[in-house]
């Protein structure tokens, strides 16, 4: 497929690429497991970079209502949920199988789409929410490095990644931008995982972690929110200037190359039924994008 504006596409890629990897490796190389703090971080990094970009006029944020901004509130409660349920399942699970997971989100959507709305569905489509449900799960049947852990925050960050998706896409009215709503994501989940940080048990016992006085930390840390946010902007260009089509292959090839790329950095085994399973699941993908390109 001929991929549309390539410069911004190819930012998109890397900054996808650069924040996964980060991210893994606070979490899984350093350890640095305290969500609240880390995704309060990152967060708080995100919304005041995107505040800035709001006053340099790099994204446009209009002033909603009080009604608007208080409708919009579940889907901030749910991705609270989306980022730390994913910062718990990405510090145990290897970068391809937390994405196979990932992906399986799409299953609820296209279940609500379906059976809720009635909607009509093609055996594509169909297929591919087979093709999702049977990699996703398998995987944990076949996965030498199963982690019990792992694999139920995974559970939890597909769930919450599918109901934001129904809320956003589905019965929320587009009466709010992307950059709204992530203006509003950033400032409630600041709060609500500050509050949270005391009684998880994460405040004190970050004081513990050994790596809190070292320079790899602190760029890792400083890195991640910057590259997260960096992430967050190019995705809301990248949909806003091109189509949906032309978004869900570049959201593929980033996808590829970051889970590609990631067994030469971080250790991951793989056997053959897990290997299939995660073929399957960028199968799964893949029908995806003939779906959009053929409208099918």
């Amino acid at each position: 497929m001929y991929l549309k504006r390539p410069a911004a596409g190819l930012a998109f890629c890397l900054f996808y690429l650069s924040s996964y990897f980060t991210n893994k490796y606070v979490l899984s190389v350093l350890k640095f497991t305290y969500p609240t703090l880390f995704q309060g971080w990152q967060t708080l990094v995100g919304g005041f970079f995107l505040h800035i970009s709001w006053k340099i006029g790099w994204i446009e944020i209009n002033s909603s209502s009080r009604s608007e901004v208080l409708s919009w509130l579940p889907a901030s409660a749910l991705f609270v949920g989306i980022i730390y349920s994913g910062s718990r399942a990405l510090s145990r699970l290897p970068i391809p199988i937390f994405l196979t997971l990932h992906n399986a989100a799409d299953v609820i959507t296209c279940g609500v789409k379906t059976f809720l709305q009635k909607e009509q569905t093609s055996i594509l489509k169909i297929s591919r929410v087979l093709f999702l449900l049977v990699a996703a799960g398998c995987l944990p049947l076949y996965d030498s490095q199963f982690d019990a852990d792992g694999y139920f925050w995974a559970l939890v960050h597909l769930l919450c990644v599918g109901a934001y998706k129904v809320y956003q896409k589905l019965w929320r009215p587009n009466s709010l931008s992307d950059s709204e709503q992530q203006y509003i994501n950033y400032a409630f989940s600041v709060v609500m995982l500050a509050l949270a940080s005391h009684p998880t048990g994460d405040l004190f016992s970050a004081l513990e972690f050994q790596f809190l006085y070292f320079y790899s930390f602190h760029s890792s840390c400083f890195a991640s929110g910057l590259l997260g946010f960096l992430l967050t902007l190019h995705t809301m260009k990248l949909k806003s200037n091109t189509s949906s089509e032309q978004y869900a292959a570049w959201s593929f090839l980033a996808k590829v190359i970051t889970a590609g790329l990631s067994p030469f950095f971080f250790e991951i085994a793989i056997n053959v039924p897990t290997a299939c399973c995660l073929l399957l699941g960028g199968f799964a993908e893949a029908l995806l994008l003939y779906t959009e390109r053929t409208g099918i």
